[in-house]
């Protein structure tokens, strides 16, 4: 039976009616034609798929202020070509236990749902259902009195197929951007970062290009200088590239963004500022330079200065870290005095450079992750190291949930960003006594971890971005020429 749009929605009676586990329903309120829902009489909450979610207040007839809250969604399972915009009333914050065991306090709101031509009130809650295998549950809260499951059925009241639902969301879907050119370089196309980034483009209207780094090769030249890709394109007609440099090609990837540059195409950070974040010495002396709050950090050339190195960090124990090191390679936690300085001599025979600095003992092996975007925290985690481990990264196995930070450390990520001048940056963070330390600035931050915890569209925002600034260079061309 093919999915129909509702047509005349009746009030629902006293009469219950069967459905299957699985269904499609619409939220008129919300705009949404047609999802696949759940039925789970298990569940006793029901939710909904929402990103972007950002609570406001609004005027109320009588004058009062009411929370409302915001959010974007996805309707359709496995695919975002579709987004809606939504905005509802809160009617409620409340603590929801995951079936994996973790809590989560999500806003509510109420809405109307249509499923087999009847409609009724029901409460959803907010969450980002991207894992899981629908985009809405209905639990029992919402089916009580009113419908009877059957869980060996499916979709008894009609299925979607998928030129209906092209039909329904093809007038629902983003209106295309400014129809930018705009190159990803980086090393990995299948790397979640680089799909996402490719994806969010194509959903805004723009045209995406991967560009592998390896296969630039650039042409100096005073009256035709170029970028020229191993298939023979080039790439002269970027409207913007997003550099997402691996560490062992920085030297290549930052001169190739700043070719790109010199062709007058924009980069979502440029290539001096990533230097200057990827040199780990260098960003900590800027950094320290403006004032910002670091952990005490030693750096020594020769092997004879190991134990004042030592000393000057506060004795065992201490991290050592390569300067070359990414993701949490490289670094090292020495727990005693004779430990730390076998590591810093072994390091340094190899002639590796390396920092010791304090550890923080009290942070209990977690961090926070600010996601920065235009100097703003576009979104914050706190990672939480695995058990035995005492680096946080998610590379390592540590996991990530969403946290609130305080006004000193939005100001402390802020700053760190605004100082290396990065428009994009994951700016980390450590809790101590004496307050919030800065530990590093990454200036190619990775999207799954923040995505996944927080529910934002972190891709989209990194486009946005681009869009905003260019509209900004042209307007003030447009200003100098007129």
């Amino acid at each position: 039976m093919p999915l129909t749009l509702p047509q005349q929605q009746s009030q629902m009676s006293d009469k219950k009616f069967i459905v299957g586990a699985q269904e499609w329903c619409s939220l008129s309120k919300l705009d949404v034609a047609a999802v696949k829902v759940r039925v789970d009489s298990g569940a006793k909450t029901s939710s909904i798929h929402a990103f972007n979610i950002e609570p406001f207040t609004r005027n109320s007839a009588s004058g009062s202020s009411e929370q409302w809250v915001r959010f974007d969604l996805h309707p359709l399972q496995k695919s975002r070509r579709a987004v809606i915009r939504c905005e509802a009333p809160v009617v409620d914050r409340r603590l929801v236990r995951s079936s994996n065991g973790t809590s989560e306090n999500r806003f509510v709101i109420c809405t109307p749902v249509t499923l087999n031509g009847h409609t009724w009130d029901i409460q959803l809650t907010l969450t980002n259902r991207d894992a899981m295998g629908f985009r809405m549950l209905l639990g029992r809260e919402a089916m009580s009195g009113r419908i009877l499951v059957d869980s060996e059925e499916r979709y008894l009241h009609g299925t979607g197929g998928e030129d209906q639902l092209e039909l329904l969301y093809g007038m629902t879907m983003r209106n295309p951007g400014t129809g930018l050119k705009i190159g990803v370089l980086a090393s990995n196309p299948n790397l979640y970062s680089n799909r996402r980034l490719l994806e969010a483009g194509e959903i805004l209207g723009h045209e995406m290009v991967f560009l592998n780094i390896s296969q630039c090769y650039m042409k100096l030249d005073a009256d035709y200088p170029a970028v020229h890709y191993r298939d023979g394109r080039i790439l002269n007609d970027l409207d913007a590239v997003i550099p997402r440099i691996k560490p062992s090609m920085t030297f290549y990837g930052c001169a190739l963004t700043r070719h790109f540059e010199s062709l007058g195409i924009f980069a979502l950070n440029r290539a001096d500022a990533i230097s200057r974040s990827r040199d780990k010495l260098y960003s900590l002396q800027l950094l320290q330079k403006h004032g910002l709050d670091i952990p005490i950090t030693g750096y020594a050339n020769s092997p004879n200065d190991t134990e004042k190195l030592i000393e000057m960090v506060g004795g065992a124990p201490l991290i050592v870290k390569l300067l070359e090191g990414t993701q949490g390679r490289g670094v090292v936690l020495a727990e005693t005095t004779k430990a730390a300085e076998s590591v810093i001599n072994a390091m340094k025979s190899l002639r590796a450079n390396l920092l010791v600095q304090e550890y923080i003992k009290e942070a209990g092996g977690s961090d926070l992750r600010c996601f920065m975007i235009d100097g703003k925290v576009a979104a914050a985690i706190e990672r939480e190291a695995a058990p035995g481990e005492f680096r946080a990264n998610l590379h390592r196995g540590g996991t990530a949930t969403l946290t609130d930070i305080t006004a000193e450390e939005e100001a402390l990520a802020v700053k760190a960003a605004k100082t290396l001048k990065l428009d994009v940056a994951g700016v980390d963070i450590i809790r101590s006594r004496r307050g919030p330390l800065l530990l590093e600035v990454n200036s190619s931050p990775g999207l799954e971890g923040i995505e996944s915890a927080t529910g934002q569209d972190v891709a989209c925002m990194m486009v946005r971005s681009i869009e905003q600034q260019l509209s900004g260079i042209n307007e003030q061309v447009k200003l100098a020429v007129g």
